[in-house]
This record gives C-alpha cells, structure tokens and sequence, in this order.
C-alpha cells in the first residue's frame, strides 16, 4: 500500500497570507519525509481551503484569479495540488464561476455543494452542479478538466481525497488518504473464508492505520495547534490489477465485477475498513472509480459493469460515482437526474457520497477513451440512461430526507 496524499486544511485568507502557505509547505516536506523513511511511498502533498465563495466574501468574478495565484504558490512551496474547496448553496452565484476557474489553472481543483444537512437537497445547485460538468468537458479536447470537479452531497470538511477536500475552521489540520486496493487484492487471493479474510484484512488496516497515526502525532508538537483529523483509508485503487478493486471483488469469487454478488462483496470490504481501529476520517470504504482502476475499466468496457451498478454500489461504497466516462453530447439536463438519485442516496443514508463524470467530447457511448494520464486505465464510454426530469424533481426548489431509522 501506499499513501496517496498528506492533505493540510488551512485559511488562506485573501489575499493570499503567503507566510502560511509557506508554513503548510514545511509541514508537508517535514510529513513526507516522515513517512518516507518509515517505509511508505507519498505520492502527492496536497492543500484543501476554506470553500472559495467564503475566502472571497462573495466576489465570485476573482475566483479565476484566486485558482492562479493558488497555483503559483504552490510552485513556490513545493506542493502538487490546492483544492479551492466547493461552491456552496449559500452562494449560489459561486457554481457559474468554476469552469472558468479550471481553465485558468491546470492543478486546481473545485467541487460544488448539491446537498448537506443545512440546506437539505438543492434541486438548483444539482442543475447548477451539471452544467458545471458540461461546461466543463469542452475545456480540453478530451474533457480531462472534469478530472478536476466533483459534486457533493452530504461531504464534510476534513476528508483528504480530492476534489472532495475543503476545510471550514480557521485553525490548520491535516489528514492523510491512502492508496490500499492491493490490501484486499492479496487477502482474498488466497482465502476460501469471508470470515478469515474480513478478519485478516482488517487486521492488516489497523496495523497500518496505528502506524500511520503515530507518525502523525509525532509530528504535532512542532507545529502548534495543528489538528490532526484521521485517515481515509479507503481501498483507492492504481490502474493495474495488483491494486484494483475490481480483481478485489473477483477473487471473493465474483466472477466479473459487475454481475450479482458483486455488491455483497462491495458491502464485505468496506466493512473490514469501518471495523479497524483507527482515527478515521473522510469516506474510509471501497472506492470505485472507472478510469482509475484496471478492472473496473475492463469491465465497464465490456458492459458488465453499468453506471446504475455503480451507483447500486454507492450505498454501501465510499465515494460513489468517479471518474465516470460518460458520451461528449450529454447534456446538463441529462445529468442532473444521475446527481439527484446520488444526493438522495447520501442524505437518507447518511454518508458522503461524491460524483466525478467526465463526458468526453466526440465519444459516444461505446467508443475507446484514449486519454494520455500515468493515473488512468483506458476504457470505452458508458451509457447514461438518463432524460431530462420534469416537474416538480426538474423545478428548483430545496427538500430534506430523514436518516433512516434502524429497526431495533
């Protein structure tokens, strides 16, 4: 396994304070080499702000400049990413301002807020989270700038993996997210029990998990009132089969990651996670993205593997639906009712749930992607069975949805 990201939560204020941008950069060099020398590749430091409609006390037009001046900062620091953090349904003038914020940068990226427990499900900011996808897709000529948006529902601060990751405090933290399919690809090779492969993969979490978060505190006391906020450890893939999830799911004896049992297995691995005992923080389950995992590209190629699947498996995955290639002619209107199913699944459960589509300009549904991306398995473009809803689901209007009770 490895860790995909040490994430640092911080203010910037605005103007930039450059001198805290800089300390977030010590602390990320200081974090990676920690980790480094105990043994763990870091393949990204990362910084997630204040959500960019707050930094900016709502002077949206400065929001393309924000994302340059954040990208040249990070030059200077020594940081891969920013996340600007989403748009948000108290501002709803913030969603229009993003794809022009995307394309003014290249390691920048921005979510928009469908759904919380504040405002309920807003219908407006699920159109408004849609047309941002759209918009979005013609920015390059393959569409890979949707790579850097994802709408959420229900997603709170603290949760390292991006586009997701914003923070609302304005005293600093930090959170790690980890890269661990190839954990449970391992298990279950070899396994003939669910109950003895749950135990050992379980147990394989904890042991990184305690190790990962005593590293962590030690790095604290030099740094002072920097918060902690726990580990993601989701089972995030890499595109090869040593580290997907999809051959996860098949060496529990699925067959093809797609057809029934599938879901159960789905259910299996995220609860080995939730079990483990460790600071837990942001999604911390099974992560399904298409284009980032091997398998799961294969299998969507080969049409075992659907959208409506992959949002079945929202329900009891973690981040729900990722890095989905979708047809370059779908329209705003199409896609909204994928992003209200996927709302309504993360408030009447209670679970953050995000979604990353990438139409993909030219393509229909079928064609090969051919996207030229290190983090990427190619694919072909999947159906969205989806029409444009009508009244009252297509008005604008906000709803909320009760938890669901348990049943004692």
């Amino acid at each position: 396994m490895k860790i995909r990201s040490i994430t640092y939560f911080l203010n910037p204020k605005y103007p930039l304070d450059e001198n805290a941008l800089r300390k977030a950069g010590e602390f990320l060099a200081e974090a990676k080499s920690a980790y480094e020398t105990a043994g763990y590749e870091v393949q990204t430091t990362r910084l997630a702000t204040t959500p960019f409609p707050k930094l900016l006390n709502g002077k949206m037009d400065e929001t393309p400049l924000l994302a340059q001046k954040m990208s040249g900062m990070l030059k200077q620091i020594g940081v891969a990413y920013a996340a600007l953090g989403p748009a948000m349904i108290e501002f709803p003038e913030s969603y229009a301002v993003i794809p022009e914020a995307i394309a003014a940068s290249e390691n920048i990226f921005f979510g928009g807020v469908m759904a919380d427990r504040k405002n309920g499900i807003s219908l407006q900011a699920i159109q408004a989270c849609a047309k941002i996808i759209q918009q979005a897709s013609t920015i390059t000529p393959d569409g890979f700038a949707n790579l850097r948006f994802a709408a959420l529902a229900n997603v709170k601060a603290g949760a390292p993996f991006f586009p997701a990751a914003y923070w609302d405090q304005d005293q600093p933290a930090f959170a790690i997210a980890t890269e661990a399919a190839d954990l449970a690809v391992n298990v279950f090779a070899g396994q003939q029990t669910i109950d003895d492969g749950r135990r050992e993969l379980t147990a394989s979490i904890t042991k990184h998990g305690q190790t990962i978060s005593r590293i962590a505190q030690s790095l604290i006391p030099t740094y002072q009132s920097l918060i902690f906020c726990g580990i993601d450890f989701s089972l995030a893939p890499y595109p090869d089969d040593a580290h997907s999830l999809g051959r996860a799911v098949e060496n529990m004896g699925v067959s093809k990651i797609g057809l029934h049992g599938s879901l159960a297995a789905a259910a299996i691995l995220t609860e080995a996670v939730d079990r483990a005992d460790f600071p837990h923080t942001g999604f911390s389950g099974f992560m399904q993205p298409i284009l980032e995992d091997s398998v799961l590209a294969k299998r969507a190629a080969e049409g075992a593997l659907t959208i409506k699947d992959a949002l079945l498996y929202s329900v009891v995955c973690g981040t729900g639906l990722d890095t989905v290639p979708l047809p370059g002619d779908t329209t705003a209107e199409q896609i909204t009712p994928l992003l209200l199913d996927l709302s309504a699944l993360a408030m009447r459960l209670d679970k953050p749930l995000t979604a990353r589509l990438m139409p993909v300009p030219g393509k229909k549904a079928g064609d090969a992607t051919n996207f030229d991306f290190a983090f990427f398995a190619n694919s072909r473009v999947m159906s969205l069975d989806s029409a444009p809803l009508n009244l009252p689901l297509g008005g604008n209007e906000s709803f909320s949805l009760q938890i669901k009770r348990s049943i004692d």
